[in-house]
């Protein structure tokens, strides 16, 4: 049984997603969690600590080898470590089927050209 309705959840990020980043990655990505089903209860209030609770809703971890050769599902959600003069408290977006979206519509997983050439440390998650 899923973690939480990939189809309202995925609904949810595409229907609150602007073209820009506005900073609250995490609030959107948790709305959308909740909007299909998910318990949040306890909730990290920073992207970077959101694995515990995902864990707790039923996601489990992927070995990604490869991020541009893995075929994601809708659904999954990447949590990413901040890096060096980056933002602090890292990011969190969900797949939608089609591209990644966190608070905002994203080229990649990575959300930006930082996180793009510094590589942090990302843990992709499924429900």
């Amino acid at each position: 049984m899923a973690a939480i309705d990939v189809e309202k959840f995925a609904d949810h990020l595409r229907k609150r997603a602007r073209n820009h980043s506005q900073g609250i990655c995490a609030k959107r990505v948790r709305e959308a969690l909740e909007a299909g089903g998910g318990n949040t209860k306890g909730h990290p209030r920073v992207a970077k600590a959101w694995a515990g609770t995902l864990i707790r809703m039923g996601f489990r971890e992927l070995v990604v080898d490869d991020p541009g050769n893995f075929v994601f599902l809708k659904g999954d959600i990447v949590v990413i470590q901040p890096y060096l003069n980056g933002n602090t408290a890292g990011h969190i977006a969900g797949y939608d089927g089609k591209q990644w979206i966190s608070d905002f519509k994203q080229n990649d997983f990575w959300s930006d050209p930082g996180y793009r050439s510094n590589k942090p440390r990302y843990v992709f998650y499924r429900p």
